[in-house]
């Protein structure tokens, strides 16, 4: 049986690129194309994700780090499996579960997990300006796995990007003695979920953009229920509606169905263009933490935000200036 449907957007073919805009394909067809689809559902991920480090703070106040991390994987998890045995798309093939395999280890395990024992500690506002590398660290392990070849202002954007995160942990930390082990976790957080979305955005374009968590989420459910498991044996799951709701939110929406609309917008594409609303999720993230969370907002993460974003928009837009194209000069 397959399942097409317009409105959700699910299918059991995988969506090409050149299909997804209607466009012939052809060697710089992605270069050229901005389309508004890929834009919107990219902000709709984007959005999605920017309430994740606040509600994994308001969880983890109450729950397990351990198994908030796990458990809403293993929640998703379970909505995977139904929709896939629903839907039923094509199994992967060969090496497709092993790049698989990359995804679920960086956006099924290690982001949810790492950032769940950082938020016990560390403001999600804090958390935000330091996650806010991830764009610019997403182009460099797309740069790697991809084999394009950015301009030299993509190396130094990254580059001053990633001082800046450095200088905004130590110095709001009172000097290299401040670096605390969840600004070391939230920077490991954002190496793995980099790889992942890098991952995940080529696998988009060859099995479709909802089967890609799908797949990783149920792939990973072996070692994320022990580990669920576990982490609720540490204590009483008591946490009130509030941290139960949040826990809901985290395992849903950022686990499951953010994914659903970040990795189509990146099939859509073009994958350079659709990440750059990625920049968008620090300052979101801090914005939600003030408002809704009464975290404190003072000056220095709001400079420390702002210029991780500048360098981060820097970079990807550097990443987009000079592409390897097949055929085409190295």
């Amino acid at each position: 049986m397959t399942y097409d449907s317009s409105a959700t957007g699910l299918s059991s073919r995988a969506l090409s690129p050149d299909e997804s805009t209607g466009e012939k394909a052809g060697p710089a067809a992605e270069g050229r194309r901005r389309h508004p689809a890929g834009l919107l559902f990219g902000f709709a991920g984007v959005l999605s994700f920017s309430f994740t480090l606040p509600f994994t703070r308001v969880a983890v106040s109450t729950l397990d780090p351990l198994f908030v991390g796990a458990g809403r994987a293993v929640v998703a998890a379970v909505l995977g499996g139904v929709v896939l045995a629903i839907i039923r798309p094509r199994l992967p093939r060969g090496r497709h579960w092993l790049r698989l395999l990359v995804v679920a280890c960086g956006v099924v395990a290690g982001f949810p997990l790492l950032t769940s024992f950082a938020m016990q500690t560390a403001p999600a506002a804090h958390g935000a300006v330091v996650i806010g590398v991830l764009p610019a660290a997403t182009a460099v392990a797309a740069v790697l796995r991809g084999g394009e070849r950015p301009s030299r202002g993509f190396w130094v954007a990254s580059l001053v990007g990633l001082l800046a995160v450095v200088v905004f942990v130590t110095v709001s930390g009172g000097g290299f003695s401040g670096f605390q082990p969840s600004d070391l976790l939230l920077l490991a957080a954002v190496v793995l979920a980099a790889v992942g979305y890098a991952e995940g955005a080529l696998l988009a374009r060859e099995l479709g953009s909802w089967q890609i968590i799908c797949w990783a989420l149920v792939l990973a459910l072996p070692v994320m229920v022990p580990l669920a498991l576990l982490g609720a044996s540490h204590g009483a799951l008591v946490a009130g509606v509030g941290g139960w709701l949040a826990f809901t939110y985290v395992s849903v929406i950022s686990q499951f169905l953010g994914f659903f609309v970040w990795y189509r917008g990146l099939a859509i594409g073009p994958i350079s263009n659709v990440s750059q609303i990625q920049l968008l999720q620090p300052v979101l993230t801090i914005v939600w933490a003030a408002l809704f969370f009464g975290e404190h907002l003072d000056g220095l993460v709001v400079i420390a935000a702002l210029v991780v974003v500048a360098c981060a928009g820097f970079a990807v837009r550097a990443r987009a200036a000079r592409v390897v194209r097949p055929g085409g000069p190295a």
